[in-house]
C-alpha cells in the first residue's frame, strides 16, 4: 500500500508527542515528500522495477526528510537569505534523526534504512556515513536522485526554485553523486512530456507556500 505523506508525517509525531513544529516545516515537509515520491514513482515505471522494490521507494520518499521536524525550533527563521553555519550541522543530522523516528515507530526496516542513507553520495562525499557506490542501498540511492531535483526546482525561504533545464544542469554537474545508471533514466523521464505534470506539481507547491 502507498503511503499518503501527510497521513505518516502527522502520524508519526502524534506517536512521538513532536511538539513546537513550526508549521512552514510542516507544511514543507509533506510537500516535498510527496512531490519525491511522485518523481520516484514515475521513474520506477519507467525503469521497470518490480512493484514490491516501487512501494519501497515510494515510502520511504513521503516521510524521507520526517528528521527535520525534529530539528524546527533550532532553526534561527525563514527571511533569511542563506543558511547559517549551524543550521547546515543541524541538518546534516536529519537523516539519522528520521531513521530513529521511523525505527521508534515499528517503520519496516528497508524503509527505515532507505531514509538513514538518502544522502550519501555514489563517490563516498555524502553522509551520515560516507558510504559509496553500491554499499549504498538502492533504495537510497534512488531517492537521493530523486530528491535532489525535486529541492532544486522547488522554492526555499532564502532562494527562489531553479527552473527544469537549471536544476538538470547543475544536476548534470554533481553527476559523481549520484548512480550513473539511474541518473541516466532519470535523465530519459525528464526529458519525457509526461514529466511535465512533476513540473506543475512543484508550481501548485510553490505558489502555496509564497516564500518572500
Amino acid at each position: 500500500m502507498l503511503f499518503d505523506s501527510e497521513k505518516e508525517i502527522r502520524n508519526i509525531l502524534y506517536l512521538l508527542d513532536l511538539k513546537g513544529v513550526v508549521k512552514e516545516d510542516l507544511d514543507d515537509s509533506i510537500d516535498h515528500g510527496r512531490l519525491v515520491a511522485e518523481i520516484c514513482k514515475m521513474l520506477a515505471g519507467k525503469m521497470g522495477l518490480d512493484e514490491e522494490t516501487t512501494e519501497t521507494i515510494y515510502n520511504a520518499a513521503c516521510v524521507h526528510d520526517v528528521g527535520k521536524l525534529k530539528l524546527s525550533q533550532m532553526l534561527y527563521g525563514r527571511d533569511k537569505k542563506s543558511l547559517h553555519v549551524e543550521e547546515v550541522r543541524h541538518m546534516r543530522m536529519h537523516a539519522k534523526l528520521g531513521a530513529e523516528m521511523l525505527g521508534l515507530c515499528n517503520y519496516p526496516g528497508d524503509i527505515v534504512d532507505a531514509v538513514y542513507h538518502h544522502h550519501e553520495c555514489y563517490d563516498g562525499s555524502g553522509y551520515p556515513d560516507n558510504l559509496r557506490g553500491e554499499d549504498i542501498p538502492f533504495t537510497s540511492r534512488f531517492i537521493k536522485i530523486c530528491d535532489a531535483f525535486a529541492a532544486l526546482i522547488s522554492d526555499r525561504p532564502y532562494r527562489k526554485g531553479f527552473d527544469k533545464e537549471t536544476a538538470i544542469s547543475m544536476m548534470i554537474e554533481d553527476n559523481k553523486e549520484y548512480d550513473i545508471k539511474l541518473f541516466l533514466g532519470f535523465m530519459n523521464l525528464a526529458n519525457d512530456p509526461e514529466f511535465d505534470t512533476i513540473i506543475q506539481m512543484a508550481e501548485e507547491i510553490n505558489k502555496r507556500h509564497s516564500y518572500k
